[in-house]
């Protein structure tokens, strides 16, 4: 696959990951400062590793999440606490990746990740989010 596919591919799935109104304020964010980071996670984020057969989304959306709680990343978490459900992912997944989360990222780590599901949740919920 060349680059121009990879990326291809790689916005296909973040637009199907992420949802179209997410991906055009990034788009619509670009500047000459972040333009190529953009690219490069679109490329090898979303075109290489996103889009490899031997995860399901799924699975792959439950990782970024623990990931993200591990890394202390709470807008990032945010984002894919929201994306998380155009993958399959329920909350009662969620809530089990967070009590793992506990367990293996500590229990402040965990807490403040509750806090944000619900967060996220209650504002989904009112379709505000």
């Amino acid at each position: 696959m060349d680059e121009k596919q990879r990326y291809d591919k790689g916005m296909a799935v973040r637009r199907a990951v992420l949802g179209d109104a997410h991906v055009d304020r990034a788009e619509a964010n670009r500047s000459a400062l972040n333009t190529e980071f953009q690219d490069l996670i679109t490329r090898y984020a979303w075109g290489e590793i996103w889009t490899r057969p031997g995860l399901p989304r799924h699975t792959r959306s439950l990782l970024t999440i623990m990931a993200m709680v591990a890394l202390n990343r709470e807008e990032e978490l945010a984002l894919h606490l929201r994306a998380a459900a155009n993958n399959g992912v329920t909350r009662d997944d969620i809530k089990e990746v967070l009590l793992q989360a506990a367990i293996y990222c500590g229990v402040p780590a965990a807490n403040s990740a509750f806090r944000l599901a619900q967060e996220v949740f209650g504002k989904n919920d009112q379709g505000t989010s």
